[in-house]
């Protein structure tokens, strides 16, 4: 059974959200808050699984109390669900932690589909803000430049190998491999993996 706090300063919302979520009968709403003070004072007295959080909270927001999550609750995992999409704020609570955002005009389908994923480890990432994430300039795309191998291991990157299989194919160390992902990483401006090859797809660099 995944143990779900919904946080949001609307309570017409929250009603809804649970209203949704009772629909999977292996997700229990034990708790409510309205700010992120409640959602700090909740979870001293109850364990949750999943918080699905919004962001713009009276007290304290969503993005201070992530960073407090994150210290105090580390096993408890953070979904953001939020009417913003600017590309900063999402980037900042991926850095803090949050391991899903979706947006609140997005189906009650992908709501409960959210909790499971961010419950079982994985990442959710609505498709919007995926864009939004991915999303650069025109200037600075063309200013990326690739070395040769850099390509190499965006290619098999992309085509789902592991580090060890994409070290076998090109006759190079595990750590080098690591070091040309980091440089991806950090070249095209992108959190990870997934992202990485999206924007590849995007701009052109490889095919889909």
């Amino acid at each position: 059974m995944i143990k779900v706090l919904l946080a949001d300063d609307h309570q017409i919302l929250i009603d809804g959200m649970k209203a949704v979520l009772k629909e999977d009968s292996n997700i229990h709403v034990v708790g409510e808050a309205n700010d992120g003070l409640e959602v700090l004072n909740f979870l001293k007295q109850t364990e949750v699984d999943v918080i699905v959080l919004d962001i713009r909270m009276p007290n304290l927001d969503g993005v201070e109390a992530a960073r407090e999550i994150v210290k105090l609750y580390p096993h408890t995992k953070m979904l953001v669900l939020s009417s913003h999409k600017e590309k900063e704020l999402i980037r900042e609570l991926m850095g803090i932690g949050a391991k899903g955002y979706i947006l609140k005009n997005k189906s009650s389908e992908e709501l409960v589909m959210a909790v499971n994923n961010v419950y079982q480890g994985r990442t959710h990432y609505g498709l919007e803000v995926m864009d939004t994430v991915t999303s650069t300039g025109e200037e600075q795309t063309e200013a990326v430049e690739l070395t040769p191998r850099e390509k190499d291991v965006l290619i098999l990157i992309a085509e789902g190998l592991t580090t060890r299989q994409i070290a076998e194919r090109l006759f190079i160390a595990e750590p080098t491999v690591n070091t040309h992902r980091r440089n991806l990483l950090q070249k095209l401006d992108v959190p990870n993996s997934h992202y990485l090859v999206r924007y590849a797809i995007r701009h052109g660099m490889i095919e889909a």
